[in-house]
């Protein structure tokens, strides 16, 4: 599947190219490796947020990752017994990796700013350290994909800060920004209700992460 012209974006056409897959030989980590990552980054492992924030969920619950990379979080995902899941990934080299990995999943090589597939064809749609790559402009158009594509649950962890405040990324800018992502959500779709959030600062270096659940109401 290749991405419609409209989606390449400066932000798209960067991650799809030699930068992307330079992201994806950094970050290709066994489920292990990444609780061994949260653990010395946070204190706490992924595992242990994912139960924590999911305890609700039905292992036989739909589930989408949007931006999955090599699909390390869908397979923790399985770990926990989860059964249904899918993922979008832009770049192509990760998508191979991802389905390699993840034998039975479902995985597209599609943009958050148009994700194939039916309204509300999930019960859970979530993106981890995603929405801070998407430009500004572009990230109605995202979060409003997301919550099309989900009958009951938005999830996410990104980074956070009170207002939007963009970063330099690896000297580069217009690739990264920090924001209070949960409220931002909220403001796209009013229908998003906010059920778990929980702030989660780094050991070192003062920087915080957010990881919210919100809950599609009416």
């Amino acid at each position: 599947m290749s991405l419609n012209t409209h989606e390449m974006t400066d932000q798209v056409r960067r991650w799809t190219g030699t930068f992307g897959r330079e992201y994806t030989d950094r970050n290709d980590q066994t489920p292990r490796q990444l609780d061994e990552f949260y653990q010395n980054t946070y204190g706490k492992t992924r595992s242990e947020l994912n139960q924590r924030f999911l305890e609700n969920v039905p292992r036989n619950a739909p589930i989408l990752e949007v931006g999955c990379n090599v699909g390390t979080q869908l397979l923790l995902l399985k770990e926990m017994g989860f059964t249904d899941l899918s993922g979008v990934e832009i770049q192509g080299y990760a998508l191979q990796r991802a389905q390699e990995r993840l034998g039975d999943a479902k995985t597209l090589q599609a943009s958050a700013l148009s994700i194939p597939f039916p309204d509300q064809q999930f019960e859970l749609v979530f993106t981890s350290g995603v929405l801070i790559h998407i430009a500004p402009a572009d990230l109605p158009i995202a979060m409003r994909e997301i919550h099309r594509c989900t009958k009951k649950w938005v999830w996410g962890m990104e980074y956070y800060a009170p207002q939007m405040e963009e970063i330099v990324y690896r000297d580069n800018r217009n690739l990264l920004w920090k924001a209070d992502y949960a409220r931002l959500n909220q403001h796209q779709c009013a229908d998003l209700e906010l059920i778990r959030e929980e702030d989660i600062p780094y050991l070192e270096g003062g920087n915080v992460d957010s990881m919210f659940l919100l809950e599609r109401k009416g």
